[in-house]
């Protein structure tokens, strides 16, 4: 896959939210979860996630960070904010605006 068309989705450099800095402004372009965390199964996080509104497509701030370690952070999804723990934030896989905005033009 060396030659990747840029107006492709897909082809747009993604991170995941957790290592998203404060201001991080971007879209979710996918959920994985890679298995449990501290007893709760993955099916669990993602559905959480889900019922939060983090689905594919919806618009992420990341608003604040936690006075220790950064965690927990503060998002905006969608005009509504949450907290989520950045080990949570990890499943979710966010692109750039700016570069979203390339993928369109």
């Amino acid at each position: 896959m060396s030659s990747l068309d840029p107006r492709i989705p897909e082809a747009m450099e993604t991170t995941p939210l957790g290592l998203a800095r404060r201001g991080f402004r971007g879209r979710v372009t996918a959920i994985m979860v890679d298995g449990d965390h501290l007893g709760v199964s993955a099916m669990e996080i993602e559905r959480r996630l889900l019922e939060f509104g983090i689905v594919e497509g919806a618009s992420v701030q990341v608003l604040h960070e936690g006075p220790i370690g950064r965690d927990p952070i503060a998002v905006r999804v969608n005009g509504t904010t949450i907290a989520l723990r950045r080990r949570e934030a990890m499943a979710v896989m966010v692109g750039d605006h700016g570069q979203l905005a390339k993928t369109i033009a």
